[in-house]
């Protein structure tokens, strides 16, 4: 009898399960994917994806529904599912064990899949940066270690976590090379792309990763992995640089997958140091150096931020409202970014507190994630959202916008309050990018 199947995911990781995993195994049929609660906005999904396209599944198949993960319990026993399998990431252990309590209890098996099932092989290197958070740092390490690679005579091609908005038959594969082929996308997924296509890097993500890794070695020398949030690398990786951040020190051990990266790590990097305290820098430490494998190094390096000469003025004595990275305040869980550490650090008068400010989806954010502290999420799945962070910045009526976004927000809301860009950088303490990408490529 064919295994029923329930993908548990965010329309991430769990479509590269089905594609690698899943979607040809004549024994196994996803009967349904599941989109996680913070997707739960109207009848699709912030991806605005209802159904997993026909085009996409095996000929005779057809679409499959894409339901709210509370629906789960029904859906095991409506469609008399045999197995859940739990596909994304950046949530506590204990998330994914209530998780498992609840397909268990509705009967079905509770699975996670592992590298060796669903990592590719690319015919070129891979240099993998991961992290045990959101937030870490990831996509500076992986800027640094491409401007060492290109400074080698090397072609680089970035690939990104998939963030695959819309039409998923269109995105199956896509590729990011200058600023026309960033039109129309929404703010997470400019954040996940800009930064490396404003550095002259070409991006790959998508949603068929197979697909995806042979373009990109098609072209590249190298394949630089720059996952997104803490996910496992979709790719067999030849080097593996794992990030744990010294704001969040015992992260490393609390979140999935998280402590997987850290545990499969060929080195650690200790990221932020320069914010943290003593004793968060060593508990990070301690954590990287009691879970990393006993041949992986644990380096150390700074978060730098950094204001346009030009522009710090504009900071100084204002009513500053700080924008952040989405992601990292939310699921990622950390108070502020780097906006905020650039409004104290340029002498802002105050920070203009949002939250009685917000509109909309915005507002529900804010309520739901109450440790933020005068900081926005820039939340930008859809139009909606976008205009609803347009309007809580105008309602809120600051001198300026302190952005730490990696994307330029200036670009993509319209404001009365000029917008001040916050950049941030690594710098490494105890090696460099050329010394820990020798160690990788030298293995």
């Amino acid at each position: 009898m064919t295994e029923r199947v329930v993908v548990m995911g965010a329309a991430g990781r769990d479509f590269h399960d089905y594609f690698v995993e899943l979607r040809d195994d004549p024994d196994r049929e996803v009967v349904a994917f599941t989109r996680a609660p913070g997707q739960n906005l109207g009848e699709t999904d912030a991806a605005g994806i209802a159904d997993f396209p026909a085009a996409l599944t095996p000929e005779g198949r057809g679409a499959i529904p894409v339901v709210p993960e509370a629906d789960l319990g029904a859906l095991v026993a409506d469609r008399a599912v045999d197995t859940v399998y739990f596909s994304y990431s950046d949530v506590t252990h204990e998330h994914v064990m209530h998780a498992a309590s609840r397909a268990l209890a509705a009967g079905a098996d509770f699975e996670i899949l592992g590298p060796r099932s669903v990592q590719v092989d690319v015919d070129v290197p891979v240099v993998a940066v991961n992290a045990v958070r959101t937030g870490c740092g990831k996509s500076q390490v992986a800027g640094a270690f491409a401007d060492e690679l290109d400074s080698r005579g090397l072609d680089v091609a970035v690939v990104r976590e998939p963030m695959p908005y819309g039409d998923l038959v269109e995105k199956r594969v896509e590729r990011f090379a200058d600023d026309a082929d960033l039109a129309g996308l929404t703010v997470e997924e400019r954040e996940e792309y800009e930064q490396h296509v404003a550095a002259g890097r070409v991006v790959y993500a998508g949603v068929d990763y197979r697909a995806v890794f042979e373009r990109a070695s098609e072209e590249a020398d190298v394949v630089l992995w720059d996952g997104g949030n803490n996910e496992l690398a979709f790719a067999r990786p030849d080097y593996h640089v794992v990030l744990v951040d010294a704001l969040r020190p015992d992260h490393g051990e609390r979140y999935h997958p998280g402590e997987t990266n850290l545990r499969r790590a060929d080195a650690a990097l200790v990221t932020k140091e320069n914010a943290a305290s003593d004793d968060q820098i060593a508990e990070a430490t301690n954590v990287a150096e009691r879970l990393a494998p006993d041949d992986a190094p644990v380096h150390h390096a700074d978060s730098v931020v950094s204001v346009a000469e030009g522009e710090r003025e504009r900071i100084a004595g204002a009513d500053a409202l700080v924008v952040e990275d989405g992601p990292t305040l939310t699921h990622g869980g950390a108070p502020h970014g780097a906006g905020y550490v650039a409004a104290d650090r340029y002498g802002a008068a105050s920070l203009v507190d949002p939250a009685p400010h917000a509109v909309g989806e915005l507002a529900a954010v804010l309520e739901e994630y109450d440790h933020l502290d005068r900081v926005l999420p820039a939340m930008g799945y859809s139009d909606a959202q976008v205009a609803d962070l347009e309007a809580t910045i105008d309602a809120a009526d600051p001198d300026v916008v302190v952005a730490g976004t990696p994307i330029d927000l200036a670009a993509v809301v319209d404001v009365d309050a000029p917008v001040v860009r916050a950049h941030y950088d690594v710098e490494f303490r105890d090696t460099d990018a050329g010394a820990l990408l020798e160690a990788g490529l030298d293995r």
